[in-house]
């Protein structure tokens, strides 16, 4: 795992400005991604526990998109670049460099993780280790809401060359069979075609810790 994230870090250390002015807008131009986030939002407010996690926040657009929608949200990334123009973009929001299989934060102390396309670069023999550890932090009753490339009619994920690192599509019954398998329920689902040219379906799906 080591090997894989020193790449994905070096990959996005070196595109960070350029990441950054392609996701200004905060998801102005995807209803699908932003219905689904306020609607995470939402749900996490009523837990009673709005600390919120945004894993693999990048330069922090929509970590300030939580804060925005009343979460007490904070953004950790692999890459120190990205979290510095993080911190720089969004003072009065706390960022961090953390690696997802090692996240800064105590057992069951969130209300909420966001996982927005942070994990598609992660080989699927490593994806189960991940979502443990965002089950790990989860409060009961706590949120996760995850984005990735989808695709149907495979049964196993498809690994594809990435403008950044490479990268993988997932089936969504697949994924959701991932997430239960850690320990989460899944109980809401969005899939939508592609915003990108690369052809993949884009799936946002809800679960939560029991």
């Amino acid at each position: 795992m080591a090997q894989h994230q020193d790449e994905t870090r070096a990959a996005y250390d070196g595109v960070v400005d350029l990441y950054a002015s392609l996701f200004a807008d905060r998801l102005e131009s995807r209803p699908f991604a932003r219905a689904m986030i306020g609607t995470f939002a939402e749900l996490v407010r009523g837990t009673g526990n709005p600390r919120t996690a945004d894993v693999g926040c990048g330069p922090g657009h929509l970590t300030a998109m939580l804060h925005d929608l009343e979460l007490d949200a904070f953004g950790l990334d692999i890459s120190p670049a990205m979290v510095d123009h993080a911190r720089r973009a969004h003072p009065a929001i706390r960022f961090d460099e953390a690696r997802m299989e090692a996240l800064p934060v105590g057992d069951r102390a969130l209300g909420g993780v966001l996982a927005h396309y942070s994990m598609i670069h992660t080989p699927p023999g490593e994806l189960p280790a991940l979502l443990a550890e965002q089950v790990r932090v989860l409060a009961p009753g706590g949120l996760l809401l995850v984005s990735f490339f989808a695709t149907e009619g495979r049964p196993e994920p498809i690994r594809f060359d990435h403008k950044v690192t490479p990268a993988y599509s997932w089936p969504v019954d697949r994924f959701a069979e991932l997430l239960a398998e850690a320990g989460l329920v899944p109980f809401a689902r969005l899939v939508h075609d592609p915003d990108s040219e690369r052809g993949f379906l884009d799936a946002h799906v809800l679960a939560r810790r029991p």
